[in-house]
């Protein structure tokens, strides 16, 4: 009990020493760990709007689907053999669907033209209109959410397949995914190569015959579908399977629909979680810096603590005690912030019924990120640690400093370097293992940054123009994540330099004394992180469009040149900018007053 009270008065001890690094570690882990909470509280946000649309428009358990390529309807019999099939208890009327272009001004649409009788009153799949009336001759209803993304309104004129049509109402329906989270199922299985706009398919109804002539105008191949009632629809997805082939009939389940509408939120779920680890590396990044600068500020009270009996065990359990106190305080912290901000990432949109509610923290999100606020601190502060408790008696009582290591052809080549270069690399050789944190901190800033403009080009090029639910729910989170990233990256830099001016406060002060302006030496502490930061930002451009292929597996479009070169430059000087007023501060400190403080 004794080892343990003593080190917890002196974590504590430690902690009201230094408030302000205390804090700001706890800043540090909790951004990162916030936005992991985010991502995993979306899981299954938008199960609870589709059951209610569901469950408000009649909808199918199953959807049996048969390929046309005359236009033909089905053999009765293939028909019959679905609809009779065990398990099966109710089933609507065979209706076409094609896949033609619907145009709206000057904003174009792919979408999936379902052909729907006036009279409506099915058993099975009924949408419920949202506005306006049901379809007619020569009048189209459109998917809310489509509609809401094309900017459509009731008694606005479109052309669908080369012929005008007045819309004549807006409706929902589960029958089948809402924009922009349509499968591509159904345009593979006609036989229409997915295009770039394969899941941003749009959902019209109107009347057989006015698609009959849209058919004849466009020509596409016609899938027919048949929608089922189930006596078990939790099911669905083992009927689907069982009964479904790879031609002619094939069966979707209710879940995939509903797993596809939830598309939306899992491209920002993936999006929060990719952007958890790289804040998480920053992170560590971060706290290495801290916990190493608190270890060698700590070294002579160590070589005490030694000299009295502490073992090394007791000396690495005093620094992990600390931070992993300040991690579980940050983890509580990341999940109350992590919940509320949630709630704007869980809105259905306007294709779902119904709300999700707020956001939930389940006992396996709550572990994971306490666990995962437990590694970071770990990983950050078990180098640090270890040097500490394996350092030397004598050596930690007399607290040397670090002599850099000299080569005669290294000194030659930097004699004729400006000054602030000249310093610079000095520093850079005294703390190689500091340069390496800043190369990374730069990289992984801007490898998430060249990831969100590869995702913003994709988005531009996918929807078309058109400003979908999907285009603003990333837009949400490649924010948030992006100014994480930028308040991280900032913050690691400033403890940097702020490391490398105590480090360096005697070599500056003697630099000083031998000639050197303060402007050149400020200019030496901010060389010690920019010329490690440059190469980092050039090794992010390449990372970042690797991640954003390895996440999504998909093809992408590069940003513009002009947009890396923007992060490439706009890196670099953000690290002069953070570095300057640290920098400038251990710059102007009195020559006399180091000089004389050191050799106290």
């Amino acid at each position: 009990m004794g080892r343990l009270l003593l080190v917890l008065r002196l974590a504590w001890r430690d902690v009201r020493r230094r408030p302000v690094e205390a804090i700001l570690a706890l800043l540090v882990m909790m951004v990162a760990t916030t936005t992991l909470t985010i991502g995993l509280a979306l899981n299954d946000v938008t199960d609870h709007p589709y059951e209610q649309t569901k469950a408000a428009t009649a909808g199918p358990d199953a959807v049996a689907g048969f390929l046309s390529e005359n236009g033909a309807p089905p053999a009765s019999a293939a028909v019959d053999a679905i609809t009779r099939l065990p398990g099966v208890t109710a089933h609507g009327p065979l209706m076409p669907m094609a896949h033609t272009t619907l145009t709206l001004g000057r904003r174009t649409a792919t979408v999936q033209a379902w052909g729907r009788e006036p009279a409506g009153g099915d058993p099975v799949d009924r949408p419920k209109l949202t506005s306006g009336g049901w379809v007619g001759a020569g009048s189209v209803v459109l998917e809310r959410g489509f509609a809401d993304a094309l900017g459509a309104r009731v008694g606005d004129h479109v052309t669908l397949g080369g012929r005008s049509f007045r819309i004549g109402g807006t409706a929902v329906s589960a029958a089948l995914p809402s924009y922009p989270s349509s499968l591509c199922h159904l345009l593979c299985f006609a036989g229409i190569a997915p295009g770039p706009h394969a899941f941003d398919l749009g959902l019209v109804w109107l009347t057989p015959a006015d698609l009959a002539t849209v058919h004849e105008r466009t020509t596409p191949a016609v899938v027919y579908l048949l929608d089922l009632r189930l006596a078990d629809p939790a099911a669905a997805p083992a009927f689907a399977a069982a009964h479904g082939r790879e031609t002619a009939p094939f069966l979707l389940a209710w879940q995939q629909i509903r797993d596809a509408d939830a598309g939306v939120t899992r491209s920002a779920q993936t999006a929060l979680q990719v952007g958890a680890v790289l804040l998480a590396l920053l992170a560590v990044a971060g706290l290495t810096v801290l916990a190493g600068r608190r270890t060698l500020e700590q070294t002579r009270r160590v070589g005490l603590l030694k000299a009295v009996g502490g073992t090394p065990g007791l000396i690495a359990l005093v620094l992990f005690v600390e931070h992993l106190a300040l991690a579980v305080l940050a983890a509580a912290a990341a999940l109350g912030v992590g919940r509320l901000l949630a709630g704007r990432f869980t809105a259905p949109g306007a294709g779902l019924l119904g709300s999700s509610g707020p956001a939930t923290l389940t006992a396996s999100t709550v572990a994971v990120v306490i666990v995962v606020a437990l590694l970071v601190a770990l990983t950050a502060t078990l180098l640090p640690a270890l040097r500490a408790a394996r350092s030397a008696t004598i050596t930690a009582l007399e607290a040397p400093a670090r002599t850099p290591r000299r080569h005669g052809r290294v000194i030659a080549l930097s004699a004729a370097l400006p000054v602030p270069l000249l310093l610079g690399l000095r520093l850079i050789g005294r703390r190689p293992a500091r340069a390496a944190l800043a190369t990374l901190s730069t990289a992984v800033t801007v490898t998430g940054l060249v990831t969100i403009l590869t995702s913003a080009a994709v988005n531009a090029r996918d929807t078309g123009g058109l400003h979908n639910l999907r285009t603003e729910r990333l837009a949400q989170v490649t924010t948030t994540i992006t100014v994480m990233l930028l308040v991280l990256a900032a913050a690691n830099t400033v403890f940097l330099t702020w490391a490398t001016v105590a480090d360096a406060r005697h070599a500056s002060a003697l630099a000083r004394a031998f000639g050197a302006t303060p402007d050149q030496v400020t200019g030496g502490l901010s060389a010690a992180q920019v010329v490690p930061a440059a190469p980092g930002a050039l090794l992010g451009v390449p990372a970042g469009l690797i991640v954003y292929r390895a996440v999504t597996q998909t093809s992408f479009s590069a940003p513009s040149v002009a947009g890396l070169a923007a992060v490439l430059l706009g890196s670099v000087l953000a690290v002069v900018v953070c570095t300057a007023i640290p920098a400038g501060l251990g710059a102007r400190r009195p020559v006399a007053d180091v000089l004389s403080a050191e050799s106290a």
